[in-house]
């Protein structure tokens, strides 16, 4: 899958991967502690070789841990679990497709909407589809031989709610996929929500409710934003800043600190600059939709880029 959103240097792919992790974007952070306890995971799995434990008793032991479950009488003691989880990947294949899926939506969110309303989307989407799992397991009977031991993790939920809402938000939006060509993404988040339901009868039943807990959220969330009603305010200045401070020094500057009374800019001449530079981001998208990112002039490329780091 690609898209246009021109978030790349193509010529220095090395340069980009380092711009995008060291950048002040919320996508990024995310991201990083998904990868950061994934690294954790596998540390303690190789140790756990090392000690001549098996793999899938370690296995077990984190998703017991971190994992969601689905039984009433555990979640009581592990209520942690209905945010660790969204957070928790075992396998490699596991979070290596759920992290591109939400860096590609998180990208196309992030160009119309802010970064407390992605994370907001994303730990309520979280929660939506953790509470969709427990809701299923403890009301239908085929679920009742495994409903003591059913755990799920994952950010699958998170990515679906992200992936729905900016779908629905902006249903016009186009990306290339592979062999298909240039596709609206509100046909993707369709054809994902039909598949997982479609799929609620497989092995898998468990994140596959999860995940359309998660796509009902983003569906809720849009349908209230665009009611006037943005279910984030109650995320406030909500970030993860403190996380960053991990991975970025912080520069000294040689400089004391000036203060200048220049008066602040007002809303209105705000909103008109915003405009206009999203009037310019459209063209550029437009161009390239025609001409491809080549056809950029280096000021347009730098602007490109500049537009979509801002979280």
């Amino acid at each position: 899958m690609s898209y246009y959103a021109g978030s790349y240097n193509q010529g220095n792919p090395i340069r980009n991967l380092k711009s995008f992790f060291l950048n002040n974007n919320v996508l990024t952070r995310i991201i990083l502690i998904n990868v950061a306890v994934w690294l954790i995971i596998n540390i303690i799995k190789v140790l756990g070789f090392l000690m001549n434990i098996p793999d899938s008793e370690i296995s077990y032991h984190i998703s017991d841990f971190l994992g969601v479950p689905a039984s009433l009488s555990h979640l009581v003691f592990r209520p942690w679990t209905l945010i660790s989880y969204m957070f928790t990947h075992i396998g490699f294949f596991h979070i290596l497709f759920n992290m591109l899926w939400l860096f590609w939506f998180g990208q196309i969110f992030l160009q119309y909407l802010n970064s407390r309303q992605l994370i907001s989307v994303y730990l309520m989407g979280g929660i939506s589809g953790a509470l969709l799992f427990i809701l299923f397991y403890n009301i239908f009977p085929v679920y009742g031989d495994s409903l003591v031991l059913a755990t799920t993790v994952g950010a699958s939920a998170s990515v679906m709610a992200i992936v729905t809402a900016i779908s629905f938000y902006v249903p016009n939006f186009s990306i290339n996929l592979l062999f298909i060509g240039r596709i609206k993404i509100i046909y993707i988040a369709v054809a994902l929500f039909v598949m997982d339901f479609f799929q609620i009868d497989s092995s898998n039943s468990g994140g596959h409710i999860a995940h359309i807990g998660g796509a009902l959220y983003g569906l809720w969330f849009v349908y209230s934003l665009k009611k006037g009603k943005d279910m984030s305010r109650f995320f406030g200045s909500f970030s993860f800043d403190g996380f960053r401070k991990f991975f970025v020094k912080k520069k000294k500057s040689p400089f004391t600190n000036v203060y200048t009374n220049a008066r602040p800019m007002k809303d209105e001449d705000y909103n008109v600059q915003k405009h206009k530079q999203q009037d310019k981001i459209d063209k550029i998208l437009d161009k390239i939709s025609k001409s491809g990112y080549e056809s950029l002039s280096r000021e347009e490329k730098e602007l490109l880029f500049n537009a979509s780091n801002k979280g």
